[in-house]
């Protein structure tokens, strides 16, 4: 019994560890990319989650770091997608202190 409360307490403090490194990441490294065009990158998003083919005929490289953004503020289970966006907005503001 004394071995499962060890081994149950490492892993959390392991998982603790890894889910606040990935927040910290977020707002540290991730988030501050899309400070120079935030609206651009939302535009994207946007374009993403709605269109069958998402930028069909133009360079991928701003799509895939739009992408990038689905994973860093996911969408929430019936959350519906102007809601979305305006949670976007209000990550992407609070991370680069701009205003939409």
């Amino acid at each position: 019994m004394h071995r499962i409360l060890i081994v149950f307490g490492l892993t959390t403090a392991v998982m603790l560890f890894i889910f606040n490194s990935a927040d910290w990441y977020a707002n540290k490294s991730a988030l501050p990319r899309f400070c120079e065009n935030p609206l651009q990158a939302v535009t994207i998003v946007e374009e993403i989650l709605t269109s069958p083919t998402p930028g069909e005929g133009e360079k991928r490289r701003p799509y895939i770091i739009a992408a990038k953004l689905i994973f860093l503020v996911p969408r929430e289970q019936g959350e519906t997608m102007p809601d979305y966006l305006e949670r976007l907005k209000s990550r992407i503001s609070q991370s680069c202190g701009v205003a939409f």
